[in-house]
């Protein structure tokens, strides 16, 4: 049983999709600061310092509160600015990963195709009694 456990979680596929999501998570905390630490403050600059995830809509009267921590406290409230943030989010990664698939597809056209192997004495053989019978006359009838 350990041998085949072995066999399953070291073979290529499944091993290779362990180290593409610790590298996909590892990933992700990265386009995570890029969005919040450069993208959503030049975003709030542009639009006149403001902060998106501080964006949200109280669902009662009760939630007069100015930002969303304390609007949490007072009662239901909708994020939609902490939406907005998880949206560019993912929309930063879906691009990178559109660019990156896109130089990967790119590279693989470049190469030139391998040529085909050459054939072997037994299929040059079968080539020769190939070409002969096509080139011969067809047998005579029987009457």
């Amino acid at each position: 049983m350990w041998q085949e456990f072995r066999d399953f979680a070291f073979k290529g596929n499944a091993f290779d999709l362990a180290i593409g999501v610790i590298i996909g998570a590892a990933f992700s905390k990265i386009v995570t600061s890029i969005v919040d630490d450069i993208i959503m403050p030049i975003i709030g600059w542009a639009t006149g310092g403001l902060d998106f995830n501080n964006y949200f809509w109280g669902l009662s009267s009760t939630v007069t509160a100015p930002t969303l921590t304390a609007a949490k406290e007072q009662g239901a409230v909708l994020a939609y600015g902490s939406f907005l943030t998880v949206l560019i989010n993912f929309l930063s990664v879906a691009f990178v990963l559109f660019q990156l698939i896109k130089v990967s597809n790119r590279m693989r056209k470049a190469q030139p195709p391998a040529p085909p192997p050459a054939p072997t004495p037994t299929e040059k053989l079968l080539g020769e009694i190939r070409d002969a019978l096509v080139n011969s006359p067809p047998p005579a009838k029987r009457r």
